[in-house]
């Protein structure tokens, strides 16, 4: 590319020299030709030696420009016959340079040249720069600590994600809670050409923990500035994003801007939208210092490599230590010492035109940096008030916002044609698995489910919980859909123990139901209760995969099996650690049984002791558990004998019993073959039996089953003959399953069914 600009100036420069050297030197001979106002002929023949006027100085003069001109006109010659190389040799070299196929950058507003040169169709490439290969690898850092960060970098990813061209590698810096939560939520999105690595910032906060700062951010607020140190050693550049970010453009034409720092430029910011740094907000104001208006730092280009040779890390810190002494502490964390340091060495900005980070915090100058929609690049919500923040555009910010904040996160997972993707384990073994289904049976959709991924966000609310020293701790365990959401403080109110739910929800359903979860006083009372967001796909609710979804992320040594459609007694949680105690539970393989009931009553008075609970059945206010539709379901309970009972006592497994026990957390999970509606509680109880668990009916202990109106899948159960017929094949298998798996003592299973 560099020979061809190269010989295409020379081109140029022959071009200009033929048409303007002639015309100038005429110029100058015709007007030298001149004496007076009257013109002076340069002919010899002309010439009148005798005249007054003329003079031997004349004379030289027109020799000497006559030798000029004949000069001129040897080097047109030379410069013809090397213009007419240039041409001859032109279309190789064009051919030569049209070898790779780049992604051009557009729009970053410092250079009206360049975007003049990027125009379709336009033959020259001199102005030309390639600026982002197809498939070159885009380096993102983001600093991510705790819950509420979490479900922040979601939307900033979606954003990216959906306007990008090129394979993307994040690198975040995260604390022990969002670590678990990012990891599980990208393992399961499965998104094609995207890597994640995890850097861990507790180690980190000894780099930073001795700048004091005031900013909501706290510690983790300032580990941008050791980014040279935290990342790996061969990573030459990255892009740096604050959670708080919503791209609005792919994020290859930002990549670009790198090729364009010159010199010692090895940061690229946006200038600070707000009078911050101008220190006339209120009176005695003090900022940081900061040229002019500072610059903002929720986005960043860094040039790791021109960093580390330039020695940032001591760079920074001689500049906090300095600052420090008279500042006390930061107000805007890693922001004020960037901003301290570049006012020391401005050479080091390279500044971003500002619709690269447009800042919509109170009393920002952002509307300048847009005419229109199609001029956003980035929208960055840097107040604390995030979505509430005033600005005379914020309607329109704020549905940008939401609309990447419900958009289905399934539709991103889009390969990049002719971009090779890193071999990833879990989906080939996915494809493998998938691919040795047989699409024509007809229940190849209920085996399908079996091995569908479901994105998974862990701990979608704060989770706050130390379990009791004792080892007597119970986690209650469900899983629900939306139309359930109203059950979930009734439960709370029942259970003050640790709890442990999966939410199968859409996208949008999820932000429905952080707006429902922040708008009640009960579920924000509770640190201890754990939603775990299973995102929606395929046909089918995956009863099972949410149970064990659940079951997984307990902290607790024993837990609860229960259904979200149950209300447990007052005082279940204290009840059960005794029991726990009381049996062994710790050393022996037993299954807690606390016995179910039903009422058909939405307003129940909730019976607060037994003695009241057998009253309300003798009066038909109450009922067992699915007695008139499902009496196998829990009759080898024996509610007779639970009605006078005193002590617990163990009964049988028999065919179809699915009661809800309390077990220890290494009990097997569900198994996932059964989705929707049918047979997902008795397989499992089946295997507990198969693993020599030992039922036993706590004689104190009831739950209580609210009326709600039928499920989609239970609708489908009833009215669909194919899902019956794919409900059976799948026990089926399952019992083969079984016996081939627990031999001889599984064959039980088989008789039972067959006899019931």
């Amino acid at each position: 590319m560099l020979g061809i600009c190269r010989g295409r100036r020379k081109f140029l420069a022959a071009s200009l020299t033929i048409l303007f050297v002639p015309a100038i030197t005429w110029i100058y001979l015709f007007a030298g030709s001149f004496e007076d106002g009257k013109p002076v002929s340069l002919s010899p023949l002309e010439s009148q030696p005798h005249s007054p006027r003329y003079t031997a100085s004349s004379q030289r003069e027109r020799e000497s420009l006559e030798v000029r001109v004949r000069e001129v006109e040897e080097e047109n010659r030379a410069l013809r016959k090397q213009l007419s190389l240039a041409q001859a040799r032109g279309p190789a070299h064009h051919r030569a340079n049209h070898s790779k196929t780049y992604s051009m950058e557009e729009g970053t507003g410092d250079s009206e040249s360049l975007r003049a040169g990027i125009v379709a169709g336009n033959s020259s490439e001199c102005g030309q720069q390639p600026v982002v290969e197809k498939c070159e690898t885009i380096h993102v850092a983001i600093v991510c600590a705790g819950y509420n960060a979490s479900r922040d970098v979601v939307t900033l990813v979606k954003s990216v994600l959906f306007h990008r061209r090129n394979p993307l590698h994040f690198h975040l810096i995260a604390d022990a809670i969002a670590k678990q939560i990012l990891a599980t939520l990208f393992q399961t999105w499965m998104v094609p050409a995207v890597r994640i690595d995890f850097y861990d910032a507790d180690e980190l906060k000894s780099e930073v923990s001795w700048i004091p700062n005031k900013h909501y951010s706290g510690i983790y607020g300032l580990m941008k500035l050791v980014l040279t140190k935290t990342l790996p050693s061969n990573l030459e550049r990255v892009i740096v994003l604050d959670t708080d970010i919503t791209f609005a453009t792919d994020i290859a034409e930002l990549w670009a801007v790198f090729h364009k720092f010159k010199g010692q430029q090895v940061l690229g910011l946006v200038e600070n939208q707000s009078d911050w740094y101008l220190g006339n907000l209120w009176k005695n104001h003090r900022p940081w210092p900061a040229l002019g208006r500072g610059y903002n730092t929720g986005v960043i280009l860094l040039l790791l490599d021109k960093l580390r040779k330039m020695k940032w890390e001591q760079m920074w810190r001689l500049t906090a230590e300095r600052e420090l002494m008279s500042m006390l502490s930061t107000s805007l964390a890693d922001q004020d010492i960037f901003n301290a340091v570049i006012k020391q060495n401005p050479f080091l900005v390279y500044q971003l035109p500002c619709f690269w980070n447009v800042q919509l915090s109170d009393h920002t100058r952002s509307e300048q940096c847009y005419r229109d929609v199609s001029d956003l690049k980035v929208i960055h919500w840097n107040s604390p008030k995030k979505l509430r923040v005033k600005n005379k555009h914020v309607e329109f910010f704020r549905n940008l916002y939401l609309t990447f904040l419900e958009y289905d996160g399934n539709l991103l997972r889009r390969e990049l044609f002719g971009c090779p993707s890193e071999a990833d384990v879990n989906s080939e073994n996915l494809q493998k698995q998938l691919s040795e289904l047989d699409e024509d049976d007809l229940c190849y959709e209920f085996r399908r489910e079996r091995f569908t991924v479901h994105r998974t966000h862990l701990y979608f609310l704060h989770y706050e919980y130390e379990p009791a020293a004792d080892n007597t701790d119970v986690t209650l365990v469900a899983q629900l859909s939306m139309d359930r959401l109203q059950m979930l403080e009734a439960i709370c109110k029942h259970w003050e123990g640790p709890i442990s739910l999966a939410l199968y929800l859409s996208d949008a359903e999820a932000q429905q139901f952080l707006r429902y979860a922040q708008g009640s006083e009960v579920l924000m009372s509770r640190h201890n209760v754990g939603y775990h967001i299973v995102y929606k796909e395929g046909q089918f609710y995956p009863v099972n995969l949410l149970r064990n979804v659940a079951m997984k992320h307990i902290s607790t040594p024993y837990m609860f099996l229960s259904d979200i459609d149950f209300l447990p007694m007052y005082g279940l949680y204290e009840y059960l650690r005794k029991s726990v105690i009381q049996l062994d539970l710790a050393n022996t393989k037993k299954a807690l049984i606390v016995p179910a009931f039903e009422t058909l009553r939405y307003r129940l008075s909730f019976p607060k002791s037994k003695a009241e609970l057998l009253s309300m059945l003798d009066m038909g206010t109450l009922f067992t558990f699915r007695y008139h539709v499902w009496t196998k379901g829990h009759a080898p309970t024996n509610f007779a004998k639970w009605r006078t009972a005193t002590t617990p006592y163990r009964v049988e497994w028999e065919a179809d019993f699915e009661p809800y026990v309390v077990v220890r957390k290494d009990c097997p999970e569900y198994d996932r073959r059964f989705v929707g509606f049918g047979w997902n509680k008795v397989a499992h109880i089946m295997e507990l039996d198969a693993q020599e668990y030992e039922f036993t009916v706590l004689p104190n202990a009831y739950m209580i089953h609210m009326p709600h109106a039928p499920s989609f899948d239970i609708t489908k159960f009833r009215s669909n003959k194919q899902y019956r017929i794919c409900l059976k094949t799948l026990k089926e298998e399952f019992q083969q399953d079984m016996s081939r798996h627990y031999g001889f003592a599984a064959l039980k299973y088989l008789t039972a069914e067959n006899n019931s």
